[in-house]
């Protein structure tokens, strides 16, 4: 029996509000039927100010560096990142130079040991498995170097197709997401909390 009274009572309580909330509409409805103003948020045609989408600039960005690497990173007035793109591929390439030239000199030796030849500047020093061996580690080391050059030249291309997307981001004030701090008034603690402000 009592939990039909509970029941009942929550039933009714909800009605009665329902009731209520539909008579505040009545009289919102009739006063916007008189010409009263409410309180709206009006939004003047002229007061925002965007610059127009273009759809292609990503693709641009991504063409121009694919190109010239950096190139779509200056095309985005990002100029920071140029140094950083042709110090990676300068990096890359340095490597992959050095061990193609310690490779190569390894097997000029091996191959001159294997001819019989007893002249080469690793004798008495290098094994001739010690050179078999040198030739396999620079030889991978090599082609590591290239991957990573590859790499960092897709990077570059990425990079720039991204922050031509990210450029056209609306990031003004009508969406953003805030951090702040209140004092609770009841028990004199603090709350943290993130406010997300999102306006039409």
């Amino acid at each position: 029996m009592p939990n039909k009274l509970v029941i009942l009572a929550v039933f009714f309580l909800v009605f009665c509000l329902s009731t209520v909330a539909q008579e505040d509409k009545k009289k919102d409805k009739k006063k916007n039927e008189n010409n009263i103003p409410t309180e709206e948020l009006v939004v003047e045609a002229g007061s925002i100010i965007q610059d127009p989408i273009d759809p292609l600039s990503p693709a641009r960005a991504a063409f121009y560096s694919a190109v010239l690497p950096g190139l779509g990173q200056a095309y985005n007035k990002k100029y920071w990142k140029i140094p950083i793109v042709y110090a990676g591929l300068g990096v890359g390439l340095y490597f992959y130079i050095d061990n193609n030239k310690e490779y190569n000199r390894y097997r000029d030796a091996y191959k001159r040991r294997l001819a019989g030849f007893e002249d080469d500047e690793f004798f008495g020093t290098v094994t001739t498995d010690g050179l078999q061996e040198a030739q396999k580690n620079f030889g991978r080391n090599r082609e590591i170097s290239l991957l990573v050059t590859i790499a960092i030249y897709a990077l570059n291309i990425i990079d720039a197709n991204v922050d031509a997307h990210l450029l056209q981001y609306n990031v003004d004030d009508n969406l953003s997401l805030k951090p702040h701090y209140k004092l609770n008034e009841y028990d004199n603690t603090g709350d943290l909390g993130l406010t997300l402000n999102f306006k039409f």
